[in-house]
């Protein structure tokens, strides 16, 4: 009555673990016996079965894929023999498994690095058009030279007229007075400058403001109507106080001949603000001197100067014999030191820095309407590279004086005139 089910005997068992083999090889797992319906009930455990063996001990699967001889159990397999009930897979790291879970994949640090460089520079992108537009919006663009009548051919390379009003418009009085310009109405320039940015070097030469010109015929700014030449002889600073930036920019390309690109100008208070926003300037004071006038008190050696005191040193001229002349030699020198300062990397790379001095130069700049931000930064680089050494500073040279007016040396003006005009290394000294 006890007998193994069908298709199991001692001898399916084969040499296997567990019946005295030999063999250093566990066996597989364990199938669990299925009982269907209508087939009948398994003797009592333990109980002797008709064929050998006992009831409750099943005969061990062999690793063939079936159960014996293809009895009612052949077709069954639960996984286990396969190992992949828990590693989902031969090997896997279950009950059964014999490896264990390979190393987790090394991190692809290329491409880990080539979308960090890609989202570094499309911040950088954006950072740098945001920047862009809000600078362009930033600038005055109100001289027009295109109502400038009668002008020079243009040369090679480019000029800029710099110009330093004494516009005291939008000052208080407390700044008035903090800054020493008085309260004079109306506006006049305090210096002049023609800088020359060419490929054999880069010249900035002052214009005296007592300088001795001829005002020339020229179209009114506001009138739109042509007023004459009368050969009238003025000081240079007077065509600025007569018809503004148009009138002045005329007057230097008659007595020049040289063709004037760009127009700059800037006022008072926006000298100091941008002095104050880059942190000051150092320069090397080579005399002391003292100007009730401008409320200059300096001491011979290196100093950083703040945007009042810088304002003082560059308007300082009746401390000094040669005057204006002096002063627009101090001008040079100075804004040739502010160029250099905002064209550091402790300027530029610190946006704390740059953006302040950024807001504060353009707010108090007024330029030409073809002015473009690349023509402003080509600028102060080139003043850069005169305070550096790689260009050539200078006064207009001069010959004597005329009613307390300077008078220009004409050969020396007209050699000068054509090297600027032809791109060439100047030869020409200045005062």
């Amino acid at each position: 009555m006890s007998e193994w089910p069908n298709g199991w005997s001692d001898d399916n068992r084969g040499n296997e673990y567990g019946r005295g083999s030999a063999s250093a090889q566990p066996e597989g797992p364990r199938v669990m016996r299925q009982v269907r319906r209508g087939e009948p009930s398994a003797p009592p455990y333990g109980a002797p079965q008709q064929g050998g063996g006992y009831a409750g001990v099943p005969q061990q699967p062999s690793y063939g894929g079936g159960y014996g001889d293809g009895g009612g159990y052949d077709s069954y397999d639960s996984g286990y023999n396969t190992g992949q009930v828990y590693g989902g897979g031969p090997g896997g790291g279950g009950p059964g498994g014999t490896q264990e879970r390979g190393p987790r994949p090394a991190a692809n640090w290329r491409k880990r690095i080539k979308w960090t460089a890609i989202v570094v520079l499309s911040v950088l992108i954006v950072t740098s058009v945001s920047t862009y537009f809000w600078a362009d919006s930033k600038l005055h663009r109100d001289v027009d030279l295109s109502k400038v009548i009668d002008r020079p051919a243009a040369g090679k390379g480019t000029n800029y007229l710099i110009v330093g009003s004494d516009s005291r418009k939008g000052m208080s009085a407390e700044e008035k007075k903090k800054l020493h310009t008085g309260s004079a109405e109306g506006q006049r320039t305090d210096s002049m400058m023609i800088l020359h940015v060419g490929d054999n070097g880069d010249t900035l030469v002052s214009l005296p403001r007592d300088s001795n010109v001829e005002i020339p015929s020229y179209k009114g700014s506001t009138s739109g109507k042509v007023y004459q030449g009368t050969g009238r002889q003025t000081k240079l600073n007077a065509a600025y106080a007569e018809d503004g930036p148009t009138l002045l920019v005329r007057t230097v390309e008659f007595n020049t001949g040289l063709h004037i690109d760009h127009y700059v100008e800037i006022g008072f208070a926006g000298f100091a603000d941008i002095v104050d926003a880059v942190g000051g300037v150092t320069i090397t004071i080579d005399k002391g001197f003292k100007d009730s006038y401008s409320g200059a008190n300096f001491k011979a050696g290196k100093q950083t100067l703040n945007g009042e005191e810088a304002l003082a040193f560059v308007r300082t001229r009746h401390a000094f014999a040669a005057s204006d002349l002096q002063r627009t030699k101090n001008q040079q020198k100075f804004l040739a030191a502010l160029a250099h300062q905002v064209a550091t990397p402790s300027t530029v790379l610190n946006p704390f820095k740059l953006y302040p001095t950024l807001g504060a130069g353009l707010d108090s700049l007024t330029v030409d309407k073809d002015m473009g931000l690349w023509d402003l930064a080509s600028m102060f680089f080139a003043m850069k590279d005169v305070n550096g050494g790689d260009g050539v500073s200078m006064n207009m040279p001069i010959s004597g004086s005329v009613n307390g007016n300077l008078v220009w040396d004409k050969a020396k003006v007209k050699t000068l005139v054509d090297e600027l005009k032809n791109d060439e290394k100047v030869t020409v000294s200045g005062n």
